[in-house]
């Protein structure tokens, strides 16, 4: 069982690491991942809420479960208001504040040195003017009291953070600053007000807000995807009451009601059309700009928009059941999960903070035995303390993921965990499915042979007459082509279903029609050599052959088939251009299948496999490579469910859907190539960002001890700090930029 909860108080990586360790190690956990970027956790086990929040508090955090709405309602205000930027607006207040009285500090700690005027009662008063920086840094480390609050605090729980390394660098800098204060006030002291480090105390808080600031902002930014999704979703209904058209809220909007929507306005909630014809613009689900056209019988979801006819329809899914709110959830869920690049910086988060304060100790204990001052050797400890960031580290990851989730969810890619979308990108053997996913799954007339001085029109008629009593996929075909022909069908009497694959009727004038497959009519009339080796030749093409009879005297062939979707032939030539091998599955007959894997230009075609068959091919693929399966029917659920990557069309069925790790809204097969595109881009950024991360701390940390000959200033090292965490999510907002229908692979 899994449940999410809000986890509040954490400032870093290490601190996400250190609740995650801490609810691991209880029994009956048997997973948990904590995101730093939307301070939530999962947890799957049987271990009790009030057991983890127990063991979280004790760690010196908060959590509390996070409750599931109820299944009547759509409203996304807790959502919203746990993804809006609360941290921004506060930084923001500190920031100023701060800036205020660092001027001031500044005034007087380094006025001297640009020839600025002090008072007359401080003019060489260094007591009084070592007493002016004490306060106003004081005031400053007031201000920002939450960095010492929350760094005091994990450190007694022996889990410091990095809130832990700004607050010690701030306090050890203040602490010597009024040790010097005080040995001025004694004869023949050497210590001066060049020995101050206040404004260093000051200038590292205040440095420290503006990079966190900077660094909540782009964070914001991360989740404007799902933020805009939960704005689309509408407020109020109109529905039907006792012939009254009713306007109430979004909430009352029951299951098995009827509502109403005028062009213009939104779909309320997921329905099937009962009345009225229309165009809906699907683009907030899908990404697809172009309407849909829809008429009584088909299906509408909510947030899309009518945009012509006056439709009624019955509500059929509400609350959190709609295909919106099921977006919402995949994608708030894959935000919540990790991707399994992340576990090298878990690891590293999990040692990083205890490490770093440990290699402060050393540098300055270091310096003071190679003779320096104890001045100037806390100087150098303080620097490596400001300048080591796990936070860049931390957010490497999430925030890629996030980013990347946000940009197929416009796309209608939908990435049901952060493992699906990294592994997504590192497939090398694509199993498509034949029916509904390389082909429409619509048997479709593609060739009409008259026999005799029959007229294609009146092939038509004849075998429309007679299929139109036929409930067959393949008499629907006929008819469907004889109405855009617009052919009229003849009254015909006597219709029965015969034996092997024939239908047979009578007309008004007493003549017996007769369709069916080229065994059934060959059997059964006379048939001439050239009308088989016809219909040879349309079985070999993957067409299914039926043949229509006139009493005794052959009218024709109408081959049908399945026909291959417009874009299949480029989504597979854009997979196999990306170095993936593309196999298609099938239970036609070896003849059939490979005319249409022909047409389809794949790689290999594996036909007669039975729909409990696809399984155990799959299982043989991955032998040979990372295997993605696409598909869309019942019968694939087991095949996408073992395959590394399950990758669901999204017309298909729902239980297709769960099963799947990808689902692709659009139902177009050439998103298969744009969530692998995209997957490898996420890939790429994150180890950009782990890359960055990593060596801005091997080349910062031993810069600030001096080890290269150079005097980093505290003052620098906590602007580098400041900038890091921020580079690494500005670079993950980059991928909003990505086209993932035809951007690098």
């Amino acid at each position: 069982m899994s449940e999410q909860y809000n986890v509040t108080g954490m400032s870093c990586a290490a601190c996400s690491a250190r609740v995650e360790r801490v609810v691991k190690k209880l029994p009956g956990v048997t997973s948990c991942a904590v995101s730093l970027l939307t301070n939530s956790m999962s947890v799957d086990g049987t271990a009790s809420p009030e057991a983890i929040i127990a063991a979280i508090e004790k760690a010196g955090y908060g959590a509390s479960l996070k409750l599931p709405e109820p299944s009547a309602t759509i409203s996304h205000t807790q959502e919203e208001d746990a993804l809006a930027d609360h941290e921004t607006p506060v930084l923001k207040r500190r920031l100023i504040a701060s800036i205020f009285f660092l001027l001031a500090l500044m005034y007087f700690s380094m006025g001297h040195m640009v020839n600025l005027p002090l008072p007359a009662f401080f003019e060489g008063n260094h007591v009084a003017q070592g007493l002016a920086q004490m306060i106003l840094a004081a005031i400053i480390m007031v201000i920002n009291q939450k960095f010492f609050v929350s760094g005091f605090s994990t450190l007694l729980h022996f889990a410091p953070n990095m809130d832990t390394l700004v607050a010690m660098g701030s306090f050890a800098s203040f602490s010597w600053s009024v040790y010097v204060l005080f040995m001025m006030t004694e004869s023949g002291h050497t210590l001066g007000v060049h020995d101050f480090y206040f404004e260093s105390a000051g200038m590292i808080l205040t440095l420290i807000t503006v990079g966190k600031m900077l660094e909540a902002k782009s964070k914001g930014r991360t989740t404007d995807a799902l933020k805009s999704l939960m704005k689309l979703a509408p407020k109020t209904a109109t529905i039907l009451q006792n012939g009254r058209e009713i306007t109430v809220p979004i909430e009352q909007v029951m299951k098995g009601n009827t509502f109403v929507v005028r062009p213009g306005e939104n779909i309320p909630v997921d329905g099937i059309i009962i009345e009225g014809t229309s165009a809906v613009n699907e683009s907030a689900l899908t990404g697809e700009s172009i309407p849909v056209d829809k008429a009584p019988g088909d299906l509408v979801s909510a947030a899309t928009v009518n945009q012509s006819g006056f439709i009624k329809c019955e509500a059929t899914r509400v609350g959190n059941d709609t295909t919106l709110s099921q977006i919402i959830k995949m994608v708030s869920d894959a935000a919540a999960t990790k991707a399994p690049v992340a576990k090298i910086a878990d690891k590293v988060c999990g040692i990083f903070v205890p490490s770093v304060i440990a290699i402060a100790a050393l540098v300055v204990t270091g310096w003071l035995i190679a003779g320096k001052s104890f001045g100037d050797a806390l100087s150098y400890g303080i620097a490596v303390l400001v300048i080591s960031c796990p936070c860049a580290l931390g957010l490497a990851t999430p925030v890629a993921v996030m980013v990347g989730n946000g940009v197929g969810a416009k796309n209608g890619i939908l990435f049901k965990t952060a493992a699906s979308l990294e592994e997504t990108g590192k497939i090398t053997i694509a199993a498509l499915d034949k029916t509904g996913t390389i082909t429409s799954g619509e048997p479709k007339v593609t060739d009409i042979l008259t026999a005799g001085d029959y007229l294609e029109e009146e092939l038509l008629k004849f075998a429309y007459s007679l299929e139109a009593k036929s409930e067959h996929p393949l008499a629907r075909a006929v008819v469907d082509y004889a109405k855009e022909k617009g052919i009229n069908a003849q009254e015909v009497t006597d219709f029965q279903a015969l034996p092997g694959n024939g239908l047979s009727a009578s007309l008004n004038d007493g003549s017996i029609l007769t369709g069916g497959s080229v065994k059934f009519i060959g059997e059964k009339y006379s048939v001439s050599k050239n009308f088989m080796d016809a219909s040879e030749k349309f079985s070999e093409a993957g067409k299914t052959p039926l043949m229509f009879v006139k009493d005794d005297e052959l009218m024709g062939i109408i081959a049908v088939a399945d026909t291959i979707k417009p874009d299949s032939k480029e989504a597979v030539k854009d997979l196999q251009d990306m170095g993936i091998h593309v196999v298609m599955l099938t239970g036609d007959n070896e003849r059939t299948a490979k005319a249409i894997g022909h047409d389809a230009g794949v790689d290999d075609v594996i036909a007669g496999v039975l729909p409990d068959g696809k399984e155990s091919v799959i299982r043989e693929l991955q032998t040979k490579g990372k295997t993605a399966m696409v598909g869309d029917g019942i019968n694939d659920a087991p095949a996408l469910t073992r395959a590394d990557i399950g990758i669901a069309i999204g017309a298909g069925t729902d239980i297709a859907i769960d099963a799947a790790d990808v689902v692709l809204m659009k139902s177009s097969l050439k998103d298969v190539a744009s969530s692998v595109r995209l997957s490898r881009a996420t890939l790429r950024n994150i180890r950009q960002n782990l890359f960055w991360a990593f060596i801005y701390n091997v080349i910062g940390i031993p810069l600030a001890a001096g080890l290269w000959g150079l005097k980093l200033d505290p003052m620098f090292g906590a602007a580098a700090m400041s900038l890091s965490s921020f580079c690494v999510v500005t670079n993950a907002l980059r991928l909003n930029l990505f086209d993932i229908h035809g951007g690098k692979r």
